[in-house]
């Protein structure tokens, strides 16, 4: 049985007497899955979750579910999770897995869990979607839009679930929403009023059969469903994000491109040395580029798409001026951690792509020593060698791609394996020479030593300050 299409509106809020009476299961029960369960238990649908993982390592999902009296089963799946008119998916589950393709095969209609959420917001919805900065501007848009005191929200693959706010948010609040193109795969209606592309290269090309074209289509996927009036902020100093907009936007949208070079009509800028927007025929000069609280060119263009995107919202450009010089960025993303001996010390565990690792080799004028590895997603870590032989003194290579890691640089610079975090940290002190950055900047997913990379992050903070 599959769940009807529900009419649109100029809203797209779901009418939820759609939903009462059927049945939903939900794949995943991490954050966002027990966030879709909460909120669609709250307006009495019937949900099951289902999670491939032993019960142990979500233990309190579980308890959270067995307290408001949702079932749910542990360690995989069985039939039980196909007695479903809609299927809810985290975007923790691949498209491929099983569950999904059997699901499928059934005919159960297969939503993600943004697209879900979606249908319960009465908020406008600025979504960020991109290979690399979306945490630090979704961080930076939620902190334009505080200060500005518009509420709002900051939520979806930076920490808090979609769903855990959507049905509470106001119609005059904003939702700020990081998506990944895992949560893209399955949307329908999804329809943020202000989308935001900030660059497309590879990534995650395990997850998209080894193609590029998939993965940047999915990410494309956030502004298809956009209309006359809404605007769609996007980096046009990129390539691939500049020439996929012009071919897939739809008629109409409000084109905000940003970039160092000025645009023909509306957009943020560099010009005379300021971040400068231009909207609705007004020009205005923001703030310095180097008074920006955030280094690094990368860094200018997340605040150029931020302030774009607060300003479209009703953020005034004083504001936005003293937010960008105050903030400073977030957690293991550049984050600086100490200065010992002269050597400053740099966590961008959030680094888990070669094109992260480029941006940030670029971010210091002083000699790097880079520890780098982790598990690999298929690196070409040819564009970074040149980079790599001007600014690295040394790599310490960690992870289960160490291996790779020594075959592509011994020759480069001096490379050395480490067997842990710890002795990572030990040999890149002992590498690094006053005025140095110690920069951990992986490149890699961290599941083969770590939980996530934040747990990698703190772990290198930790063996930071640890140091004699």
């Amino acid at each position: 049985m599959s769940l009807a299409q529900t009419e649109e509106s100029d809203t797209d809020v779901m009418n939820t007497s759609e939903l009462k009476g059927k049945k939903v299961t939900i794949i995943g029960a991490a954050r966002s899955g027990l966030g879709a369960a909460r909120l669609l238990h709250a307006e009495g649908v019937t949900v099951f979750v289902s999670d491939h993982s032993p019960s142990g390592p979500l233990t309190q999902s579980f308890m959270e579910l067995k307290k408001h009296g949702i079932a749910f089963e542990a360690g995989g799946h069985t039939t039980k999770a196909y007695d479903a008119d809609l299927m809810v998916i985290s975007p923790g589950v691949p498209s491929d897995a099983e569950v999904i393709r059997e699901a499928g095969l059934r005919g159960i209609r297969i939503v993600s869990e943004i697209e879900m959420a979606s249908w319960f917001c009465a908020a406008k919805i600025a979504g960020v979607t991109g290979t690399n900065g979306k945490t630090t501007t979704v961080t930076l848009l939620g902190r334009l839009l505080a200060d500005a005191n518009i509420a709002s929200a900051v939520v979806g693959n930076i920490g808090a679930a979609f769903s855990g706010v959507a049905s509470d948010a106001a119609p005059d609040s904003v939702v700020v929403l990081e998506v990944s193109s895992f949560q893209l795969d399955h949307i329908e209606r999804f329809r943020p009023s202000v989308s935001v592309v900030l660059n497309i290269t590879p990534d995650h090309l395990n997850r998209y059969g080894g193609s590029f074209e998939r993965y940047a289509k999915s990410k494309c996927r956030i502004f298809e469903n956009q209309r006359p009036g809404d605007a769609l902020i996007y980096n046009a100093d990129d390539p691939g994000t500049k020439t996929r907009v012009g071919r897939l936007v739809p008629v109409g949208v409000r084109l905000l491109p940003f970039g160092l070079t000025e645009p023909a009509g509306e957009g943020a800028f560099l010009k005379d040395g300021a971040l400068t927007v231009r909207l609705a025929g007004r020009e205005t000069a923001v703030v310095a580029a180097d008074a920006i609280g955030i280094p690094g060119l990368h860094n200018l263009y997340n605040s150029m798409a931020a302030a774009l995107a607060a300003m479209v919202l009703g953020v005034g450009a004083d504001t936005a001026a003293a937010t960008l010089k105050d903030f400073k960025g977030v957690e293991h993303r550049l984050e600086f951690v100490i200065e010992r001996r002269g050597v400053r010390y740099v966590n961008d565990s959030k680094a888990t792509n070669v094109d992260s690792v480029w941006y940030a080799l670029q971010s210091y004028p002083s000699k790097i020593v880079l520890i780098l590895g982790g598990r690999d997603k298929g690196n070409d870590y040819s564009k970074i060698v040149p980079l790599v032989a001007k600014s690295v003194r040394a790599i310490v290579a960690v992870g289960e791609s160490a291996d790779k890691v020594v075959k592509v640089f011994s020759g480069v610079v001096p490379v050395a394996k480490a067997a842990s975090m710890k002795e990572a940290v030990e040999r890149s002190a002992a590498a690094a020479v006053e005025g140095d950055v110690v920069l951990l900047s992986p490149a890699c997913a961290s599941f083969d030593w770590f939980d996530n990379y934040e747990h990698r992050g703190r772990v290198f903070k930790e063996a930071v300050w640890a140091l004699q």
